[in-house]
């Protein structure tokens, strides 16, 4: 007979930029973001292969979400995952803003000068 799961958590490590979504106490999945002024950008989603196919990805993106409105932020989704979500989950399109040139630019520069 076979173990259940462990239940994932999210969490928000803001040090490293980002939310993780754990099981078991490893690493599984993160989006990435970068705060400028009101505004939480998003620009990459990823969950490990070895956790594919279990709904991680909605459930850390749907709760980190849920953070950005709680903090009373804006989200900017730049990453395709998160722009694919919110295309589903129109609960957030009030705190949803464009992507623009300019943030795209800001972004590029900001993650260049981490490299």
């Amino acid at each position: 007979m076979s173990r259940p799961s462990p239940t994932p958590t999210v969490e928000r490590a803001d040090d490293r930029h980002r939310y993780e979504i754990l099981v078991g106490g490893r690493l599984a999945g993160l989006t990435a973001y970068r705060d400028h002024a009101e505004q939480r950008v998003f620009h990459h989603t990823e969950v490990d292969d070895a956790f594919a196919g279990q709904g991680l990805a909605a459930r850390l993106v749907q709760e980190a979400l849920t953070d950005v409105r709680r903090s009373g932020m804006r989200i900017v989704p730049v990453c395709p995952y998160v722009a694919k979500y919110l295309e589903k989950h129109e609960e957030f399109a009030d705190i949803t803003d464009p992507v623009t040139p300019e943030i795209l630019r800001r972004l590029r520069t900001e993650l260049q000068t981490l490299t």
